[in-house]
């Protein structure tokens, strides 16, 4: 990832509204969401997440796709991955217990849950 590409997605996400679109599209993933759906969970008119939507599409962060009448947005992980790895490659400078804490953080949230046994 160049450093163009990493300021273009972190100013995307840079605004409140934008950051709960796409926080609010990584929890609906893999299915993503209907643009009058998203609406109405952020609260915002759909004039208004349109252009937000617009440029987290821009920056690559969000992909749409279109379903009849409603197009479907959806979290672009893959390149919120890269920003991620763009942002975190050098931290740890060749002391990897340095970035250690943060990757234990992101195991941690990403884990599968498990099943609990059901007690008889």
């Amino acid at each position: 990832m160049e450093t163009e590409e990493a300021v273009l997605a972190l100013a995307a996400l840079s605004q409140s509204t934008r950051l709960e679109a796409f926080r609010t599209l990584v929890r609906h993933e893999p299915d993503g969401l209907a643009a009058g759906d998203l609406a109405r969970l952020l609260e915002v008119p759909p004039n208004t997440l349109s252009a937000h939507l617009s440029i987290l599409t821009r920056a690559r962060l969000v992909t749409s796709e279109r379903h009849s009448r409603s197009i479907v947005y959806r979290a672009n992980l893959a390149e919120f991955r890269d920003v991620a790895v763009f942002l975190l490659r050098d931290c740890c400078g060749g002391r990897p217990e340095v970035c250690e804490p943060v990757v234990e953080s992101l195991q941690a949230c990403c884990s599968p849950k498990r099943k609990e046994r059901s007690r008889a």
